[in-house]
């Protein structure tokens, strides 16, 4: 390699002349870097990361080595990735992890192409198009190679692109474990299904958490927004009707279905609308909730209506490698059939453009907003 020979000689040169250590690394350094950007570049990516935690400027673009596949990853390609809230936190300080030292990489979905194949992968071949998102306790997909296990990857939808795919994965996957695994509502279409509601319609989870519902459930879905952009975006998701959250929602609720909801999925502010929650729901009801409230909740409110309390954390199931793990993928799978067939669309709103940390900085401060509609896409390198 380019940049062993170069460090060699450069040590040889360095007992000649006895400079030290320090000396010698600003002599060589930005020779070495330029090296490794020319001839050794088939053996390292771009990426975008950051050293310390703190506010968007923090992203840089960085080099990396290319990762090697473990026994059951999947080397992809990246094409396209979508932000999260996630990132934005993580990124900030208050996430599950910092870094410390070396460089973190962020990014928890992505759409590309299979490159490379480790010893035990037996589902996929070199060249599948896949879309996935990952796991937290590894690094991000913010780069143009990214190491993926081959059970939590489903494959691409065929009829969308790369872009319109990366704005899927992990809100499909949040959503889906919210309804049929931690609410455990059945995917059928019995008449006198009930009702559900959906707080924060607009954003990631909520676009494809309508969706899902409409398209696998007989459920009545109301959606909550409260501006005119949100509201219609919903509805075009398939909400059955859509209520202000900056009104009582409980009364909006009920004026719907005056016996109230069976089921919320508490996607913002839960701390903020929690009574009105609790009023809203009709007696043995199910909540589930996906952010830490930011003040505790008096969960014995829930008790007169026998009300279920259930959390959703996308990456558990990787997290604890449980023996049910590849269910994502397999979920990713379902949900590609049904794109494919014009049942469930994209939530794609904004494509920034190329993947570079102008365009992620750019993309983690909507995400921060809390005014995002559906999901902001980064494209290309």
């Amino acid at each position: 390699m380019v940049s062993w020979a170069i460090t060699g000689a450069a040590l040889h040169w360095s007992r000649e002349k006895k400079i030290t250590a320090d000396e010698l690394a600003d002599a060589v350094l930005p020779t070495v870097h330029a090296a490794l950007r020319a001839g050794d570049r088939q053996n390292f990516m771009k990426a975008i990361g950051y050293y310390t935690t703190g506010a968007v400027d923090v992203l840089v673009d960085i080099d990396l080595p290319k990762p090697i596949p473990g026994p059951t990853d999947l080397l992809i390609e990246v094409r396209a990735i979508s932000v999260n809230p996630v990132d934005a936190k993580i990124r900030a300080g208050s996430g599950p992890e910092s870094p410390g030292g070396d460089a973190k990489v962020l990014g928890w979905d992505a759409a590309g192409v299979v490159v490379a194949l480790g010893i035990e992968t037996t589902r996929f071949a070199l060249g599948d198009e896949v879309y996935y998102a990952g796991a937290l306790n590894r690094a991000g997909c913010d780069a143009e190679f990214h190491l993926v296990d081959e059970r939590i990857v489903g494959r691409k939808p065929a009829r969308i692109g790369f872009a319109e795919a990366a704005a899927l994965p992990l809100t499909t996957l949040t959503a889906w474990e919210m309804l049929f695994d931690r609410l455990r509502i059945r995917i059928d279409k019995p008449a006198k299904a009930g009702s559900i509601l959906v707080i924060g319609g607009a954003g990631g989870v909520g676009s494809i958490a309508i969706q899902l519902a409409r398209c696998l459930t007989g459920l009545t879905v109301i959606a909550t927004a409260s501006r005119p952009a949100t509201q219609s975006w919903s509805l075009e998701m398939g909400a059955h009707h859509v209520v202000d959250h900056r009104r009582p929602i409980a009364e909006q609720v009920k004026a719907i279905v005056p016996e109230g909801v069976n089921y919320v999925l508490a996607l913002t502010r839960t701390e903020d609308h929690f009574d009105e929650i609790v009023e809203a729901l009709a007696p043995q009801g199910g909540l589930v909730l996906i952010e830490n409230p930011a003040r505790p909740l008096d969960i014995v409110k829930l008790k007169p209506k026998s009300i279920s309390l259930h959390w959703e954390f996308v990456f558990t199931r990787t997290r604890y490698e449980t023996g049910d793990m590849g269910e994502q993928g397999q979920v990713l799978n379902e949900v590609a059939r049904l794109v494919d067939a014009g049942l469930i669309r994209t939530t794609m709103n904004t494509n920034l453009g190329l993947i570079n940390a102008s365009n992620l900085r750019r993309a983690h401060t909507i995400a921060e907003s809390g005014t995002a509609i559906g999901k902001v896409v980064l494209s290309g390198f």
